[in-house]
């Protein structure tokens, strides 16, 4: 873990020397083993929030996932709920790990800019590309969750320099475009590097895609309204993401998992590190259980009634805090096995007759669950009864088809746009899609209408078909919310899938709660705002 320093200065007047767990950056980097160690502790920031904050609660609700339970808690439920205050606990905490991740990276590459002869050095170029490609990851959630936010690409070693004034998202964006550029120049493909727990380049070529992606994209502005960027600068994002597309396929490196869909999921469950679609993971240390994949997001599990002695022997609990909009189960293709991964409709209760868990079928609509993440699918034995190991995948292959796919419709190309989702759900088992069968899988009654998307021509019947197709492919990795918010639709969406669902069996406020000009961003934290002046105690848009 990053030693950053620990301060003395309440004990100045008794202690003459540094404490032996603080360095300074001249005495720290003074080698390639040491330069790792702070590069291990950047990646050491993310499972603290991506345990159960950012990727699940902080991506709830959107069409898809909602948060179960209406009761206000000042965290998960208000954040899926759209009544979220300044001062939720959830978002004070991802704003925090954010830029904790953003000023170790920093701390890290100036400290490895320092060291005697690093312009030529593969070993510690590689590091610094590490670094910048998590600074990258940070930074980019920053903007896609707050738009223009104080950032900087220095380290912050004390009080005076840790606040400063918004910087403009476009800004910002540029820095993240710079940092990958960088990173996918200096990092090796997945072959080479072995894990998806470490960056390689794939990672930073489709971190770069999802930027990009974003960047062209629709997001809210401090005048409170929805803008994208002109013409010209769309299509050169679009550009940019078909040459990163490009180079996936001229290296060949990754792919879909060989074993399918479900089997893909088993082994996140499993603990099994494979590159050919897991292209890069936020790991959790094995046996240490501090996380929630499995049992905060997945079907629910019984707290087993064993003694402590006995634990290794069942399974934990999973308290389902999420759920899944029904109607999502019948959308799915029949032949689509990615529908029975997606939605789960069985629990596990505890069965005193035989002292094991039982499975349980639910009926009803308002118990079914995310199932990508099942305690069944895990090893059995725990820890802790309510925690997991499972580590999170935050960029896979399937997603980089789609965001090509996508890349290509928008710049009018049709044609390879269909072709890519399709290989998306031929790998699923599901029918090939085109303009002839278009209404058979993306119109009513098989799906609801979109009135927000217009479709009468072949570009808006490609956009539909996206719009579906990483829902079923992607539902709950943390990037539908950011996909609707992108497209400008998020409200659009909640109001109307609010409208179709029973309310008398699920229970889900988003889209009467969700205010357009508002919502889009989440709020600054109220702590923020009372310490940093630059602010000018101004918030986001009806904040």
């Amino acid at each position: 873990m990053l030693l950053l320093g620990l301060s003395a200065a309440a004990c100045s007047d008794i202690l003459t020397e540094s404490p032996d767990s603080y360095y300074e950056r001249d005495d720290f980097f003074t080698t390639p083993e040491k330069a790792e160690m702070a590069v291990l502790g950047i990646y050491n920031a993310l499972p603290v929030i991506y345990g159960e904050k950012d990727g699940m609660s902080l991506a709830a609700s959107d069409d898809i996932l909602y948060t179960n339970g209406v009761t206000a808690d000042n965290g998960r439920r208000d954040v899926g709920h759209y009544v979220l205050r300044t001062n939720n606990t959830w978002v004070s905490g991802v704003w925090e790990g954010k830029y904790n991740i953003v000023n170790r990276a920093n701390y890290t590459i100036s400290g490895i800019e320092m060291m005697k002869g690093w312009q030529n050095d593969p070993t510690l170029l590689k590091l610094i590309a590490e670094a910048r490609f998590l600074r990258a990851q940070s930074a980019l959630d920053l903007v896609r969750y707050w738009g223009d936010v104080p950032f900087k690409t220095t380290y912050t070693s004390g009080y005076e320099e840790a606040y400063g004034p918004r910087v403009p998202r476009e800004e910002i964006y540029d820095q993240i475009v710079e940092d990958l550029n960088f990173a996918k120049e200096h990092l090796p493909w997945a072959d080479e590097v072995g894990t998806p727990e470490r960056a390689g380049q794939g990672a930073a070529r489709a971190l770069l895609m999802r930027a990009l992606l974003s960047r062209a994209g629709y997001s809210l502005k401090s005048d409170g309204k929805l803008s994208r960027p002109d013409g010209k600068t769309r299509n050169e994002c679009y550009t940019a993401i078909i040459e990163e597309w490009q180079a996936f396929e001229t290296a060949g490196c990754h792919t879909f998992y060989p074993g399918g869909y479900e089997a893909l999921f088993k082994s996140f469950s499993q603990g099994v590190l494979d590159t050919s679609e897991s292209i890069f993971e936020v790991a959790f240390l094995a046996g240490k259980n501090n996380g929630y994949w499995g049992t905060y997001i997945g079907p629910a599990v019984a707290a087993p009634q064993i003694s402590t002695t006995e634990s290794s022997k069942y399974m934990g609990r999973a308290n389902a805090l999420f759920r899944v909009v029904p109607e999502w189960k019948d959308f799915f293709e029949d032949s689509d096995m990615r529908r029975d991964v997606t939605v789960c409709t069985h629990s596990h209760t505890w069965d005193a007759t035989i002292n094991n868990h039982k499975l349980a079928e639910q009926k009803n609509p308002r118990n079914w669950y995310p199932g990508k993440w099942r305690r069944e699918w895990m090893p059995l034995g725990y820890i802790d009864p309510n925690k997991t190991d499972v580590n999170f995948c935050l960029i896979r292959y399937a997603d980089v088809v789609l965001m090509a796919a996508e890349a290509y419709a928008e710049l009018g190309n049709t044609t390879e746009a269909w072709s890519l989702i399709n290989r998306v759900r031929e790998r699923a088992g599901a029918t090939p899609v085109s303009s002839a069968n278009y209404k058979n899988f993306y119109k009513a009654p098989k799906v609801h209408d979109l009135p927000y998307i217009a479709d009468a021509d072949e570009a808006g019947r490609v956009r539909t078909a996206i719009y579906w197709e990483r829902g079923f492919e992607l539902a709950f990795e943390g990037q539908r919310k950011f996909d609707l918010l992108r497209w400008g639709v998020l409200g659009d969406a909640l109001k109307l899938f609010g409208e179709k669902i029973d309310s008398r069996i699920v229970s889900y406020p988003a889209g009467k709660n969700f205010i357009k000009g508002k919502h889009e961003l989440l709020p600054i934290p109220s702590d923020e705002m009372q310490v940093n002046p630059y602010l000018e105690n101004i918030n986001n848009p009806g904040y």
